[in-house]
């Protein structure tokens, strides 16, 4: 249970910011209109909500470790929504944050740096 509210709230995260600005760019770079566009910058507005609702109290910490859940997320993104192909790099570096999300998050410590 320790990690399933946090990994909930970054999935969530990450479907309101990628998709906010996925509907921000459908509004502007497709033409698609002020409707997508709106809907855009509500997602992307929930998604600071959502990101405010985590248990650890370190702005710095959550922010770092949702970073990488944004790029894994991102790529996955594009695979579902754009037909996006990644490369084994691209793979590879969403990986490598995915692990960086796991040492921030779940890495014991003492309190001291």
């Amino acid at each position: 249970m320790l990690t399933l509210k946090p990994v909930t709230l970054f999935v969530l995260a990450a479907l309101l910011e990628i998709g906010g600005a996925w509907l921000v760019w459908q509004g502007v770079r497709e033409h698609r209109g002020w409707i997508w566009i709106g809907a855009g910058v509500l997602a992307l507005g929930c998604y600071g909500f959502v990101a405010a609702l985590q248990p650890d109290a370190e702005f710095g910490r959550i922010l770092a470790a949702y970073g990488g859940v944004f790029v894994a997320g991102s790529l996955v993104w594009g695979v579902v929504v754009d037909g996006f192909r990644p490369d084994r790099y691209d793979i590879v570096g969403a990986l490598v944050c995915l692990a960086g999300v796991a040492v921030i998050m779940y890495a014991p410590r003492s309190g001291a740096v």
